[in-house]
């Protein structure tokens, strides 16, 4: 894509492709980099916003009386149902997310707003508001929200072939799997600042992943139309999933409160009310029965996935969806039927996370495989090879799998560049001398479908400005993160336009430039908006080649620019500057501005019939982890990972990179460390960084290789380039799986019952388990201790 046409500019292009440096990296590490609460020093006299919240998980809201925080001194005012002049609610689909409820769904929900002139004064006036509640029954867990037949909605079902082989294969087994969620614990806490601009609109700087949908719930709560409101992002602090539909409600919130007291508001949420008032990733509960064959072949599987939605629906049916995509990884389910159920307890409403339910549907086939390997005492990397899927086989939703050959290409290199053969022999040589020690290992693959699961979303957009002086400034419809979104589309436009990266400028994200944008998600950013910027980059190349070919005497087919340089095709040395060729178009009465769309081509998907194709292709990886169980403590070491990631050609390697690791890492937070606590009222007892273990420098592999599928081009996307941001947060799957692999060392080689995150505490259990396994079997029947 963005290549030359007929009449157009050709481009001797060196710029995507290169490893450069984040563009903003250098504002990071310096601490110039601003973010949306640094711009509050902008505006003349603000007022900060601060939450009375609700100490019940479950409750109603008898009567609330904030007359006394009016008296507390610097306070302005008080939000509540009655300041709103459209609709209270920032629900993304079903509109069930009510600003000042009558009902307590969660603990510390916010029930009111106080507005201070500083935040001091709004934390003290929050503290004064009185609100009489009527506690009610909550559900706190998914097992209750299944005995109490408390969903969000029907039920979800994907099916393929006769799922009753299950009960009559050579291998038959039943088990459960339950899955943690993961807190986003982005640098950057949720934050909005919202003011009216002269006309009486209404605009707001808020670090959300999706502009336009914050633009839509701020125009529904105050009851105008969209061309009213105005959303900028300039850049967030993280977001991983967590600022995609959750970003609304403080947007929402300061954008009221500016619409009463006529004052630029700021809300930004400490980490301590972040962790209490935003969603996470889904915890999953799984329930499945397998059939294998003797060599270990799948013959059919049964999958009950159940999520925590938490008390609104959020994005928890897609979510669920993807789930349900992704119960196959990289394996051929010959016969598969998988059920989905949306829970509602009453918990913060879990919200998207990086892989988007994905993860969670890859762990449960990988347990399923594993212990399969166990019962028939085949190597766990073996069965899983045996189940690959092949050129020619269609997912259990109908999709065809292509380019299905790469899943073996990149299992057989990795496992040859990583020794693991070897390295296998050498483990089961260690673990023979240290019996309070072991060590396993582990291969698992990826692939993760990369589009959005909604049709609608995939579609990109792009406003490219070039001035009189052969600058160009940049605009388009993704949100940068941190993910180097930017850095990418800074590359594209100045591989198009055939310039070098400081005559590009990417402008912050805002609804007054590229409207009805869809969120920075699903992996997608890079394919849409770079796309899109890229249609934008070759109209103008296009406009301008008649002016060159005119400039420089020659035919316009053989005009050719590079580095900012125009020149004939072979005769660089009659180069004249991109700028005199931009100044002439101009004198023409050429216009030097151009937008571009993008929409991903051959997508569908019936949701009734559970069949299509719903993403445009596969992403593919695998990863080898190599891990130090120690059974006192069960504690664990990293020890090694390698890595090799199919990312296309790749337009930024080292933001690929960076990418990768990171996801990596994020992954093994997730199926290790991080473990989210409710206690029995329904407060999250994990609420801060003291008590909710992040990974560190320590959960960093002594030795960690990261390597890019070569020759890997996909065709139809962006400079061939393919989506990294995140699948390889599955690949920390493969952690698990050798620490499993560990357990299984301390005792008789048997499956390894282990609950995610698998914590220390779960893999000292389970190494006692193993041990106690293994004294059974080589006790003599009858005898006593």
């Amino acid at each position: 894509m963005g290549a030359a046409g007929g009449g157009c500019l050709k481009i001797a292009g060196t710029i995507a492709g290169q490893a450069v440096p984040h563009e903003s990296a250098r504002e990071h590490v310096t601490g110039d980099a601003l973010y949306t609460d640094d711009l509050l020093l902008r505006f003349a006299r603000p007022l900060h916003a601060w939450p009375v919240i609700a100490p019940h998980a479950h409750a109603l809201v008898k009567a609330l009386d904030f007359s006394p925080a009016l008296s507390e001194p610097g306070v302005a005012t008080v939000l509540t149902d009655k300041d709103v002049p459209g609709e209270g609610d920032s629900g993304s689909n079903r509109h069930d997310e009510p600003l000042f409820p009558t009902e307590v769904m969660y603990h510390s929900q916010p029930v009111a707003w106080v507005l201070g002139e500083t935040l001091d004064a709004a934390q003290r006036g929050a503290r004064r508001v009185s609100v009489e509640y009527e506690p009610l029954p909550a559900i706190l867990s998914i097992e209750d929200a299944i005995l109490a037949g408390n969903f969000h909605s029907a039920p979800l079902r994907l099916a393929r072939g006769d799922a009753s082989v299950i009960e009559s294969s050579p291998l038959y087994f039943q088990g459960e799997l339950k899955i943690g969620g993961q807190e986003h614990f982005y640098l950057e806490t949720q934050s909005a600042i919202a003011w009216l601009d002269e006309t009486g609109g209404v605009a707001a700087h808020s670090s959300t992943q999706h502009p336009t949908e914050t633009q839509e719930v701020i125009a529904r709560v105050l009851g105008i139309p969209r061309n009213k409101v105005t959303v900028e992002c300039l850049r967030m602090g993280g977001a991983f999933g967590g600022k995609e539909v959750q970003a609304n409600p403080w947007a929402a919130i300061a954008a009221l409160g500016a619409w009463k007291t006529r004052r630029p508001v700021r809300v930004r949420l400490t980490r301590a009310l972040d962790f209490a008032l935003t969603g996470k990733r889904h915890p999953f509960l799984a329930r499945y029965a397998a059939g294998f064959t003797k060599n270990g072949r799948l013959e059919g599987v049964r999958i009950s996935l159940y999520s925590d939605g938490g008390w609104s629906l959020d994005l928890s049916e897609p979510v669920l969806s993807r789930a349900m995509f992704h119960c196959d990884n990289a394996y051929l389910l010959p016969a598969v039927e998988i059920t989905g159920l949306i829970c509602r307890t009453h918990k913060t409403s879990q919200t998207a996370f990086r892989g988007f339910g994905g993860p969670q549907g890859m762990l449960v086939i990988e347990e399923i495989l594993d212990e399969a390997a166990r019962r028939l005492s085949l190597p766990p990397e073996i069965v899983r090879e045996r189940n690959f899927y092949r050129d020619g086989d269609t997912t259990h939703y109908g999709q065809p799998v292509k380019d299905a050959g790469r899943i073996e290409i990149i299992w057989s290199r990795l496992k040859e560049s990583s020794g693991f053969a070897q390295r296998r022999e050498e483990i089961d040589h260690w673990n023979s001398r240290h019996p309070h020690f072991k060590r396993g290992l582990a291969i698992t693959p990826v692939k993760f479908g990369i589009s959005f699961t909604a049709t609608f979303f995939n579609q990109g957009a792009a406003l490219v400005l070039i001035y009189r002086d052969g600058s160009v400034q940049v605009n388009h419809g993704g949100a940068e993160m941190g993910q180097g979104l930017h850095t990418k589309i800074q590359q594209i436009a100045a591989e198009t336009l055939g310039l070098d990266l400081e005559s590009v400028r990417v402008m912050p994200t805002s609804t007054g430039k590229i409207p009805n944008t869809s969120a920075t998600a699903a992996s997608a950013g890079t394919d849409l908006n770079g796309a899109a910027v890229a249609d934008a980059c070759s109209q103008l190349r296009c406009r301008l080649a008649q002016g060159a070919a005119v400039l420089l005497g020659c035919d316009v087919a053989d005009v050719r620019l590079s580095q900012g340089l125009v020149f004939p095709d072979a005769e660089e040395h009659r180069a004249i500057p991109f700028a005199r060729v931009c100044d002439a178009a101009y004198r023409q009465r050429v216009p030097l501005f151009a937008q571009g769309y993008y929409r991903t081509p051959d997508i569908h998907y019936d949701p009734q019939a559970g069949r299509g194709a719903p993403f445009h292709y596969f992403a593919y990886a695998a990863a080898v982890s190599e891990v130090e169980v120690d059974g006192f403590t069960g504690d664990y070491r990293l020890l090694r990972t390698d890595i090799l990631e199919d990312a296309g050609d790749s337009v930024s390697p080292l933001v690929d990179r960076g990418q990768i690791e990171g996801g990596f890492i994020q992954g093994v937070g997730w199926l290790t460390l991080e473990e989210l606590v409710w206690d029995a009222k329904g407060r999250l007892a994990t609420a801060g960084a003291s008590t909710y273990k992040l990974p560190s420098w320590t959960e960093v592999p002594d030795v960690f290789e990261v390597n890019f599928l070569e020759r890997a081009t996909e065709r139809g996307t962006i400079f061939g380039s393919k989506a990294v941001g995140e699948p390889p947060l599955m690949l920390a799957i493969s952690v698990r799986e050798a620490i499993r692999d560990a357990i299984a060392r301390f005792g008789a080689g048997g499956p390894v019952l282990l609950e995610s995150p698998a914590t220390p505490e779960r893999v000292f259990f389970a190494v006692q388990r193993a041990r106690a396994e293994r004294e059974a079997r080589v006790s003599p029947v009858g005898a006593t201790q």
